[in-house]
């Protein structure tokens, strides 16, 4: 089958590899000039950043792609495990290194936050159990389909329904758990990894957690940008075709089946499957000018989106590791602001991943790329110009006064995103880093399906459909569109 992918974010990149596996014919056009959408990068004064996500975990999945291609994943790429997890700053000057491994974890807890050893290990005990109970279904299948739920994953499913929290939020369950408001806003935080609030998003996603206190963290060799040049290269040497600055100008249907694409230039390319690994919003909106859309899905609430300052700075922090975070003193607070308000607060999470601590060639000497981000809301036209400075000020005084050195005459380079361009960047309708939010204990049903309903031969991966943002969700995307794919249209 001839299979036309638009986007080369990793979700298509993936799809592409297991669809060449897999025998088809697999072009793939890409607006941009670089493959990777999110997961990209960029040099500036001597400086390399990558663009984009900067958390590598469950490299399984990567590994993967490799096996199923039959090639040695050790000519493309490689990781090493992390022994650090994080640092954690408060604005009281309390500070916590997170070391790797369950047991170190909740040791370190009750050393440095007054936890009980034994509850902490029973909460990411738990963690697991809902990860290990819930992912075979939510992740790894589509929801869309009715053999999912004969499938023989889906009793052990039910059977951890009690446990799995629908009907409290995290922050209650991480709340009745943990004595420390400190360790509560520690384990809230990760309600952040699929763009939510911890006080809206259903307590199931405790589980979170467990992909990295109970499997661990990992840097891929060269930065996070390896992950795309790697796969990209497999892919290739698949005879898979990638058209860089080629954008998409309309999805050709006919008789309620796609046959092709029309590009920008005008130049129509026919082919038996269409799937767009484009935000689905903007796939409806540009791409299906004519076709009849689920608004009801579309009008979903979306995912928090970023402010993220690229700043070289010149000196080095001893105190600081690869993945940083800040905390606000008041966390209620800013999840209301953003999803409620739809602005900044005042005293932000600052998040800081440094990769020229493990990607030593990343900066000079002496010197450290520092990819500090803040959670956003999405663009709903506000005075982002008069935001970014007022966020920029916060920032500075903030680390400046926890790490008590003065940041701002250290910064040497500094590059800018905002919600505004990683819409037009990736065409994530406004700016959402994760398609739709989880606020809703029914999220993970509501999301658009791997595959039309009303149109055949027409599908969808990547982080706005099911199962979700972030780069292992992304991958599980490509394997779930690709088995759909494969099933409907066996060689």
């Amino acid at each position: 089958m001839k299979v036309t992918l638009i986007g080369a974010g990793i979700a298509g990149i993936a799809s592409s590899i297991r669809l060449a596996v897999a025998g088809h014919d697999v072009t793939v056009y890409e607006a941009n000039s670089y493959p990777g959408g999110k997961l990209s990068q960029f040099e500036q004064d001597g400086y390399r950043f990558d663009a984009g996500p900067s958390l590598f975990t469950m490299p399984e999945y990567i590994e993967s792609l490799f096996a199923l291609a039959q090639r040695d994943m050790s000519d493309y790429f490689s990781y090493r495990e992390m022994d650090t997890l994080c640092h954690y700053y408060w604005n009281d000057q309390t500070y916590y290194k997170m070391p790797s491994g369950r047991s170190a974890i909740a040791q370190s807890l009750a050393d440095t936050l007054g936890e009980s050893v034994d509850v902490v290990t029973q909460y990411l005990e738990t963690s697991e159990v809902k990860y290990e109970a819930t992912a075979p279904i939510f992740l790894g299948q589509s929801l869309h389909q009715a053999k999912t739920y004969l499938s023989q994953e889906m009793l052990p499913a039910l059977r951890a329904i009690p446990r799995l929290g629908l009907f409290d939020s995290l922050h209650r369950i991480n709340a009745k758990t943990f004595s420390n408001p400190k360790t509560v806003q520690l384990f809230d935080r990760f309600a952040t990894y699929n763009g939510s609030s911890p006080y809206q998003t259903p307590g199931i996603m405790s589980m979170i957690p467990h992909l990295e206190m109970g499997i661990g963290t990992y840097f891929p060799t060269g930065g996070m940008i390896s992950i795309t040049e790697s796969l990209v290269s497999l892919a290739k040497d698949l005879g898979v075709t990638y058209n860089l600055n080629t954008p998409v100008k309309e999805i050709v249907i006919e008789n309620n089946k796609a046959k092709g694409i029309v590009l920008q230039d005008g130049k129509q390319i026919n082919s038996d499957i269409v799937l767009s690994n484009m935000d689905v919003f903007s796939t409806y909106h540009h791409l299906l000018p004519h076709q009849p859309r689920p608004e009801k899905i579309l009008k979903q609430e979306r995912s928090s989106s970023a402010l993220i300052f690229y700043w070289g700075i010149k000196n080095e922090f001893k105190n600081l590791g690869l993945h940083n975070i800040f905390f606000a003193d008041d966390y209620a607070q800013e999840f209301d602001t953003i999803f409620d308000k739809k602005t900044i607060v005042n005293d932000p999470t600052v998040y800081i991943h440094i990769s020229s601590k493990e990607n030593h060639s990343d900066a000079a000497d002496g010197c450290e790329n520092w990819f500090t981000m803040i959670n956003t809301p999405g663009d709903f036209g506000q005075d982002w110009d008069s935001l970014i400075a007022t966020a920029r000020s916060n920032i500075i005084t903030k680390l400046s006064t926890i790490l008590g050195e003065e940041i701002g005459p250290l910064i040497q380079s500094e590059g800018i995103l905002d919600p505004r361009l990683i819409q037009s960047k990736t065409q994530s309708h406004r700016g959402a880093l994760y398609g739709t939010s989880s606020n809703n204990r029914y999220a993970a049903f509501l999301r658009h399906a791997n595959f039309s309903k009303q149109l055949k031969n027409l599908y969808f991966c990547g982080g706005s459909v099911h199962p979700g943002g972030g780069i292992p969700l992304c991958l599980q995307s490509a394997k779930i569109v690709t088995d759909i794919i494969n099933a409907n249209h066996s060689r």
